[in-house]
């Protein structure tokens, strides 16, 4: 049974298919600053986006080595994708293309399959705590109190306690091939400080407030390895696509 009522794909965060705020690691200012930008990430969540075009979409929208992403499944995962794309998309003043976009979330899906299956062939498994460590970190992340608070946001979007759990899950095995892939290094100082230096020549340009680089050095470090990690990802994806049995139904 495939698990992807909420993790579409490495890189993108479980916020984007639930409405809560913004991902972390692509804005440069919330990284700097440590601060939430739930307040305007609400606000986009209260503006009325395009209705998705879901018309004809088969039961079964792809095989991945036999494994089926279902209608329900990619629907939860393009609605959540639909909106945040719409809310970037007003800015350049453009509409939303579907029909790319579809094709864009049925990718991710499939890569994130793909890697949650090399991960279970490689025998990496998410322990209880592992889990648990993770959905705390979520829930600081988005500036709630508890896992039972991030629980309760999610279950106002429909979203089982259960499909959060289990993508999680995936999440961490996903995490736990890439590391191995990458030989889990650190980043360096002179990295750190780079991306300190361009973030916070975004933040001065806004007008914001650019706190030490001693308190956001924590920031700075989750957001070279996401960085990291989907570079990897891409070369893992593409290496075990070339292998897989895949049939997209768009």
């Amino acid at each position: 049974m495939i698990r992807k009522s909420v993790l579409a794909g490495i890189g993108v965060c479980l916020a984007t298919s639930v409405g809560l705020a913004g991902c972390s690691g692509g804005d440069s200012d919330s990284d700097v600053s440590g601060e939430q930008t739930s307040s305007s990430s609400s606000e986009s969540a209260g503006q009325s986006g395009p209705e998705p075009d879901l018309d004809g979409l088969a039961d079964v929208v792809a095989v991945v080595n036999d494994e089926e992403i279902t209608k329900d499944e990619f629907t939860t995962a393009y609605e959540g994708q639909l909106q945040q794309s719409a809310s970037q998309s007003q800015a350049s003043g453009q509409e939303v293309d579907q029909d790319q976009l579809k094709k864009q979330v049925v990718e991710g899906m499939i890569g994130t399959e793909l890697m949650v299956q090399e991960a279970e062939r490689r025998g990496f498994d998410a322990s209880k705590s592992d889990v648990e460590q993770r959905l705390e970190q979520t829930a600081q992340q988005y500036g709630m109190k508890s896992v039972e608070e991030l629980m309760s946001a999610f279950d106002e979007q429909g979203v089982s306690e259960d499909a959060v759990r289990a993508d999680m899950t995936d999440q961490v095995q996903i995490e736990q091939l890439l590391d191995d892939e990458s030989g889990n290094a650190e980043p360096t100082e002179a990295e750190l400080r780079a991306l300190y230096r361009q973030a916070a020549a975004q933040q001065k340009a806004g007008g914001g407030k650019v706190p030490p680089f001693a308190k956001v050095r924590p920031q700075l470090v989750q957001q070279a390895k996401s960085e990291q990690q989907a570079q990897v990802a891409q070369e893992v994806v593409a290496k075990l696509r070339k292998k897989a049995d895949v049939t997209i139904n768009l």
